[in-house]
């Protein structure tokens, strides 16, 4: 019985999704569970796997593909036999099939934007597939070149792969190919000055969109600040083993950060609003947002009510986010919302920056290298450990002195972290 392949159902937030790749061939064995087709988002990547043990009989959307909520992808075949089954080719859209359940999914961190080199991939005379048409322009491959192996003459992937792996004593020449679309990859060689354009992924394409309404949108505006760390450093070298050793986790720096950020965004409530409309909401919670590096990019997930948390709590989520985030299981619902954020480019080695605010939200805060620096203390010059910090909030709602209030007062907690546990 022929089963829909759906895409999975896509929170409000987003309004479509992309086919990101094929993990499966019509006709190829599957088992129960295994991955047969990313979607990609502008947020993360959706796992689409089988619902039963077979093969596919259909693709209807091929790889770059635009797709729906709840969209049918293929049509399944459950318990047969793969081999004794025809294959039908990709088509444009789907045919009418029984309605049946939706294959399961699983939610992860979209892929960076180097993995995903192909743009929306129509059906063409040349007779390959998606794969095999990815490897040609990814490679700059004359295809004629190649002999093929597959039924009817067509080339295989492994043809492909298989003609990469001989040996090259010069550079072939390229013959000419037809104008390509102008939204797949392309790989120009001009001598040896190469050059390959690649679409934007949808996470990257939805990043740049944000940035740029935050810049064009907002009335931004950076306000700095200094502080020194040697208090925060000189408790975290006595007491880092200790507290491993009772909480599990690491005493790092982004737990008294967060820390002083609450306290701070409870004395100016305005840091932890946003604007709706011609609205002000101010938030009774602070759920902070703490930027994660993937490799598919800046993430953010969020801490939820942080006022809640105590320091090992915070770096316990930090550490979890973290390897989420490495181990690409980041979902929508840990990058959703957030009140404030704090982006630490100190870890990269940035020793000042101006951070771009994420809207809805009022303002970020950004935390940079911690470098040893000379300073003046009561007529002294005394060598201390100094990081420079950075608010950028939105002039529509924050005032400047506001702003410069609180960006003094996380200082001075982050200098006197003996503050933070009195809370004064």
């Amino acid at each position: 019985m022929a089963i829909e392949i759906k895409a999975p159902v896509f929170p409000e937030s987003v309004a479509d999704g992309t086919v990101a790749s094929w993990h499966k061939k019509p006709g190829e064995a599957v088992k129960r569970d295994e991955l047969i087709v990313d979607i990609e988002t502008d947020k993360v990547v959706l796992e689409v796997v089988a619902p039963e043990d077979g093969f596919i009989s259909q693709v209807l959307k091929n790889e770059g593909d635009t797709v729906l909520s709840q969209e049918t992808l293929a049509y399944f075949e459950a318990g047969a036999s793969a081999a004794a089954a025809p294959v039908a080719a990709p088509v444009a859209a789907p045919a009418p099939a029984p309605a049946t359940p939706a294959a399961a999914l699983v939610a992860k961190p979209a892929a960076p934007a180097a993995a995903v080199v192909t743009a929306p991939v129509a059906a063409s005379d040349d007779g390959h597939g998606p794969a095999v048409r990815k490897l040609i322009a990814e490679h700059n491959i004359d295809a004629t070149r190649i002999v093929p192996t597959g039924k009817g003459g067509r080339l295989t992937k492994e043809d492909v792969e298989g003609y990469l792996r001989q040996p090259v004593a010069a550079p072939a020449p390229v013959a000419a190919a037809a104008p390509a679309p102008a939204a797949q990859a392309i790989a120009i060689a001009v001598g040896e000055r190469a050059e390959r354009r690649v679409p934007m992924t949808r996470l990257r394409a939805k990043v740049a969109e944000r940035l740029l309404a935050a810049k064009q949108d907002t009335a931004m505006l950076t306000t700095f600040n200094e502080v020194n760390m040697k208090p925060v450093m000189t408790l975290r070298k006595q007491y880092v083993e200790k507290f491993e050793k009772v909480h599990g986790v690491k005493l790092g720096f982004m737990s008294f950060f967060v820390k002083a950020a609450v306290e701070a965004l409870k004395r100016f409530p305005a840091v932890n609003a946003s604007i709706d409309g011609n609205d002000v909401v101010y938030h009774g919670f602070y759920d902070i947002g703490v930027a994660v590096s993937s490799d598919r990019g800046l993430v953010v997930p969020v801490l939820r009510n942080t006022e809640q948390m105590s320091l090992a709590e915070l770096e316990k989520g930090v550490a979890e986010y973290g390897k989420k985030a490495r181990d690409g299981k980041l979902s929508i619902e840990d990058m959703t919302g957030g009140t404030f954020t704090i982006s630490n480019g100190g870890v990269f080695g940035s020793l000042l920056s101006t951070p771009i605010l994420n809207p809805p939200q009022t303002a970020i805060l950004g935390m940079h290298k911690i470098q040893d620096r000379p300073m003046a203390v009561d007529g002294q010059v005394v060598i201390l450990p100094m990081m420079y910090l950075a608010l950028s909030y939105d002039h529509r709602l924050i005032d400047g002195k506001e702003a410069v209030s609180f960006l003094v007062a996380i200082k001075e907690l982050v200098e006197d972290p003996a503050r933070l546990l009195l809370q004064i």
